[in-house]
Protein backbone atom coordinates (compact mmCIF):
# COMPACT_ATOMS: atom_id res chain seq x y z
CA UNK A 1 0.00 0.00 0.00
CA UNK A 2 0.99 3.45 -1.04
CA UNK A 3 1.98 6.03 1.79
CA UNK A 4 -0.74 8.38 0.47
CA UNK A 5 -3.06 5.94 0.73
CA UNK A 6 -1.48 5.19 4.46
CA UNK A 7 -1.77 9.01 5.03
CA UNK A 8 -5.38 9.18 4.17
CA UNK A 9 -6.61 5.79 5.54
CA UNK A 10 -4.86 7.42 8.90
CA UNK A 11 -6.79 10.55 8.44
CA UNK A 12 -9.95 8.92 8.12
CA UNK A 13 -9.32 6.84 11.23
CA UNK A 14 -7.95 9.39 13.71
CA UNK A 15 -11.35 10.85 12.41
CA UNK A 16 -13.20 8.15 13.63
CA UNK A 17 -11.72 8.16 16.97
CA UNK A 18 -11.83 11.67 17.58
CA UNK A 19 -15.36 11.31 16.91
CA UNK A 20 -16.00 8.62 19.00
CA UNK A 21 -13.83 9.80 22.08
CA UNK A 22 -16.00 13.11 22.14
CA UNK A 23 -19.02 11.47 22.00
CA UNK A 24 -17.99 9.26 24.55
CA UNK A 25 -17.47 12.09 26.89
CA UNK A 26 -20.78 13.79 26.09
CA UNK A 27 -23.00 11.13 27.06
CA UNK A 28 -21.36 9.64 29.67
CA UNK A 29 -19.67 12.48 31.87
CA UNK A 30 -21.37 15.24 30.05
CA UNK A 31 -18.85 17.24 29.00
CA UNK A 32 -18.68 18.61 25.61
CA UNK A 33 -16.49 20.82 23.38
CA UNK A 34 -17.11 23.13 20.18
CA UNK A 35 -15.95 22.04 16.96
CA UNK A 36 -12.35 23.88 16.85
CA UNK A 37 -11.22 22.23 19.68
CA UNK A 38 -12.38 18.93 18.18
CA UNK A 39 -10.34 19.75 15.22
CA UNK A 40 -7.49 20.40 17.20
CA UNK A 41 -8.51 16.85 18.64
CA UNK A 42 -8.03 15.58 15.38
CA UNK A 43 -5.06 17.24 13.94
CA UNK A 44 -3.44 15.32 17.23
CA UNK A 45 -4.27 12.25 16.84
CA UNK A 46 -3.55 11.97 13.11
CA UNK A 47 0.14 13.58 14.01
CA UNK A 48 0.76 11.41 16.76
CA UNK A 49 -0.56 7.99 14.93
CA UNK A 50 2.24 9.07 12.27
CA UNK A 51 4.43 9.20 14.24
CA UNK A 52 3.78 5.52 16.32
CA UNK A 53 3.50 4.12 13.41
CA UNK A 54 7.01 5.32 11.74
CA UNK A 55 5.87 7.39 9.17
CA UNK A 56 8.78 10.16 7.98
CA UNK A 57 8.89 12.79 10.84
CA UNK A 58 7.13 15.47 7.88
CA UNK A 59 4.25 13.35 7.93
CA UNK A 60 3.37 14.46 11.54
CA UNK A 61 3.01 17.63 10.41
CA UNK A 62 1.40 17.33 7.22
CA UNK A 63 -0.88 15.57 9.18
CA UNK A 64 -1.57 18.04 11.58
CA UNK A 65 -1.86 20.78 9.41
CA UNK A 66 -3.56 18.91 6.42
CA UNK A 67 -7.23 19.09 8.94
CA UNK A 68 -6.48 23.10 9.33
CA UNK A 69 -5.91 23.77 6.11
CA UNK A 70 -9.41 21.90 4.43
CA UNK A 71 -11.36 24.16 7.42
CA UNK A 72 -9.54 27.14 6.31
CA UNK A 73 -10.55 26.37 2.79
CA UNK A 74 -13.62 25.54 3.53
CA UNK A 75 -14.80 28.78 4.56
CA UNK A 76 -12.79 31.13 2.25
CA UNK A 77 -15.72 30.34 -0.52
CA UNK A 78 -13.52 29.94 -3.14
CA UNK A 79 -14.80 28.75 -6.39
CA UNK A 80 -15.12 25.20 -7.06
CA UNK A 81 -13.37 25.41 -10.34
CA UNK A 82 -9.86 26.89 -8.93
CA UNK A 83 -9.61 23.50 -6.61
CA UNK A 84 -9.66 21.76 -9.71
CA UNK A 85 -7.30 23.78 -11.48
CA UNK A 86 -5.13 23.93 -8.12
CA UNK A 87 -5.51 19.57 -8.42
CA UNK A 88 -4.10 19.64 -11.95
CA UNK A 89 -1.24 21.92 -11.66
CA UNK A 90 0.00 20.11 -8.22
CA UNK A 91 -0.49 16.88 -10.07
CA UNK A 92 1.77 17.77 -13.12
CA UNK A 93 4.65 19.06 -10.27
CA UNK A 94 4.57 16.12 -7.75
CA UNK A 95 3.20 13.53 -10.25
CA UNK A 96 3.89 10.18 -8.10
CA UNK A 97 5.04 11.34 -5.21
CA UNK A 98 2.21 9.61 -3.10
CA UNK A 99 3.99 6.30 -4.56
CA UNK A 100 7.71 6.86 -4.77
CA UNK A 101 7.89 9.13 -1.44
CA UNK A 102 10.19 11.99 -3.75
CA UNK A 103 9.11 15.50 -2.97
CA UNK A 104 9.77 17.91 -5.50
CA UNK A 105 13.04 19.08 -4.53
CA UNK A 106 14.82 22.17 -6.69
CA UNK A 107 18.31 21.62 -6.30
CA UNK A 108 19.99 24.95 -4.75
CA UNK A 109 22.68 27.29 -6.93
CA UNK A 110 25.09 26.69 -4.67
CA UNK A 111 25.70 23.04 -5.20
CA UNK A 112 27.16 24.21 -9.19
CA UNK A 113 30.98 25.04 -8.10
CA UNK A 114 30.75 21.65 -5.19
CA UNK A 115 29.32 19.75 -8.40
CA UNK A 116 31.54 21.09 -11.04
CA UNK A 117 34.88 20.60 -9.00
CA UNK A 118 34.01 16.80 -9.18
CA UNK A 119 33.61 16.62 -12.61
CA UNK A 120 36.41 14.71 -14.61
CA UNK A 121 38.74 17.73 -16.20
CA UNK A 122 41.08 14.77 -18.23
CA UNK A 123 38.37 12.92 -20.24
CA UNK A 124 34.70 13.24 -21.95
CA UNK A 125 32.30 12.24 -19.62
CA UNK A 126 28.42 12.00 -19.24
CA UNK A 127 26.44 13.18 -16.36
CA UNK A 128 22.58 12.83 -15.53
CA UNK A 129 20.91 14.27 -12.49
CA UNK A 130 17.87 12.05 -11.79
CA UNK A 131 15.24 13.79 -10.70
CA UNK A 132 16.53 17.07 -12.17
CA UNK A 133 13.14 19.17 -11.96
CA UNK A 134 13.37 22.07 -14.10
CA UNK A 135 17.22 21.47 -15.46
CA UNK A 136 19.19 24.18 -13.62
CA UNK A 137 21.91 22.00 -11.89
CA UNK A 138 22.16 20.56 -15.47
CA UNK A 139 21.95 23.19 -17.31
CA UNK A 140 24.32 25.44 -14.99
CA UNK A 141 27.05 22.47 -15.02
CA UNK A 142 26.53 21.90 -19.00
CA UNK A 143 27.65 25.55 -19.24
CA UNK A 144 30.75 25.29 -17.32
CA UNK A 145 32.46 22.41 -18.34
CA UNK A 146 33.48 21.47 -22.01
CA UNK A 147 34.08 17.98 -21.85
CA UNK A 148 31.06 16.47 -20.41
CA UNK A 149 27.98 15.61 -21.77
CA UNK A 150 24.96 15.91 -19.78
CA UNK A 151 21.82 14.52 -19.27
CA UNK A 152 18.10 14.94 -17.08
CA UNK A 153 15.48 12.65 -15.78
CA UNK A 154 12.27 13.16 -14.64
CA UNK A 155 9.23 11.74 -13.74
CA UNK A 156 6.79 14.75 -13.20
CA UNK A 157 5.25 16.57 -16.75
CA UNK A 158 5.66 19.97 -15.51
CA UNK A 159 8.70 20.57 -13.93
CA UNK A 160 9.97 18.02 -17.13
CA UNK A 161 8.35 20.18 -19.74
CA UNK A 162 10.13 23.54 -18.18
CA UNK A 163 13.44 21.85 -18.30
CA UNK A 164 12.81 20.94 -22.15
CA UNK A 165 12.21 24.34 -23.07
CA UNK A 166 14.81 25.67 -20.99
CA UNK A 167 17.01 23.42 -23.24
CA UNK A 168 15.86 24.36 -26.22
CA UNK A 169 18.27 26.91 -27.38
CA UNK A 170 21.78 25.74 -25.58
CA UNK A 171 25.06 24.81 -27.43
CA UNK A 172 25.66 21.99 -26.65
CA UNK A 173 22.20 20.95 -26.40
CA UNK A 174 21.11 18.70 -23.00
CA UNK A 175 19.04 16.04 -22.93
CA UNK A 176 16.19 15.56 -20.38
CA UNK A 177 14.35 11.90 -20.10
CA UNK A 178 10.76 12.21 -18.83
CA UNK A 179 10.03 9.12 -16.71
CA UNK A 180 11.24 7.46 -13.44
CA UNK A 181 15.38 6.92 -12.63
CA UNK A 182 14.62 3.45 -12.63
CA UNK A 183 14.40 3.13 -15.83
CA UNK A 184 17.92 4.63 -16.86
CA UNK A 185 21.05 2.05 -17.85
CA UNK A 186 23.57 4.21 -14.62
CA UNK A 187 26.46 2.46 -17.01
CA UNK A 188 26.57 4.44 -19.18
CA UNK A 189 27.03 7.83 -17.15
CA UNK A 190 30.31 8.41 -15.36
CA UNK A 191 29.33 11.44 -12.83
CA UNK A 192 25.27 10.40 -11.23
CA UNK A 193 24.20 13.00 -9.19
CA UNK A 194 20.64 12.34 -7.04
CA UNK A 195 18.58 15.00 -4.52
CA UNK A 196 15.82 13.03 -3.99
CA UNK A 197 14.73 11.61 -0.02
CA UNK A 198 15.91 9.19 2.72
CA UNK A 199 12.78 6.91 1.31
CA UNK A 200 14.61 6.31 -2.12
CA UNK A 201 18.31 6.03 -1.45
CA UNK A 202 18.61 2.16 -0.31
CA UNK A 203 16.68 1.11 -3.67
CA UNK A 204 19.08 3.53 -5.42
CA UNK A 205 22.03 2.04 -3.99
CA UNK A 206 21.62 -1.19 -5.33
CA UNK A 207 21.11 -0.38 -8.73
CA UNK A 208 24.40 2.14 -8.33
CA UNK A 209 26.21 -0.66 -7.32
CA UNK A 210 24.81 -3.18 -10.29
CA UNK A 211 25.06 -0.56 -12.58
CA UNK A 212 28.17 2.14 -12.36
CA UNK A 213 31.45 1.59 -13.62
CA UNK A 214 34.80 1.38 -11.47
CA UNK A 215 35.96 4.71 -11.13
CA UNK A 216 32.27 6.26 -12.08
CA UNK A 217 31.20 8.62 -8.88
CA UNK A 218 27.60 9.13 -7.39
CA UNK A 219 26.83 12.11 -5.78
CA UNK A 220 23.63 12.72 -3.55
CA UNK A 221 23.24 15.92 -1.96
CA UNK A 222 21.52 16.24 2.04
CA UNK A 223 20.60 12.60 1.75
CA UNK A 224 22.82 9.35 2.68
CA UNK A 225 23.05 6.17 1.97
CA UNK A 226 21.99 3.92 5.17
CA UNK A 227 25.16 1.58 6.00
CA UNK A 228 27.65 2.79 3.69
CA UNK A 229 29.48 5.43 4.60
CA UNK A 230 30.32 8.18 1.90
CA UNK A 231 34.12 8.89 0.49
CA UNK A 232 33.57 12.03 0.08
CA UNK A 233 31.57 15.42 2.02
CA UNK A 234 31.42 18.29 0.97
CA UNK A 235 30.04 21.65 3.13
CA UNK A 236 27.88 24.25 1.11
CA UNK A 237 28.98 27.60 2.33
CA UNK A 238 25.60 29.42 1.59
CA UNK A 239 23.59 26.93 4.48
CA UNK A 240 25.66 24.09 5.58
CA UNK A 241 23.79 21.91 4.41
CA UNK A 242 26.03 18.45 2.51
CA UNK A 243 26.86 17.09 -0.35
CA UNK A 244 28.11 13.22 0.15
CA UNK A 245 29.83 11.16 -2.50
CA UNK A 246 30.88 7.39 -3.66
CA UNK A 247 33.39 6.69 -5.52
CA UNK A 248 32.66 3.09 -7.22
Amino acid sequence: MSIGIRALLLQLASLVLTYSLLLLLKIGFGISFGFFVGLLIHCCFAACAALILRFDWWWGLIQFLFPLLVYWSYWQNIPSYFYLIGLFVLSLLFWSTYRTQVPYYPSKSALIIPVSTLLPSDAPFNFIDLGSGMGGLVLDLSARSKNGQFFGVEIAPLPWLVSVLRSFFRKPPVKFYFGSYTGIDLSHFRVVFCYLSPAAMTDLWLKVKAEMQPGSLFLSYEFIVPDAPPDLCLELESDGSLLYGWRI
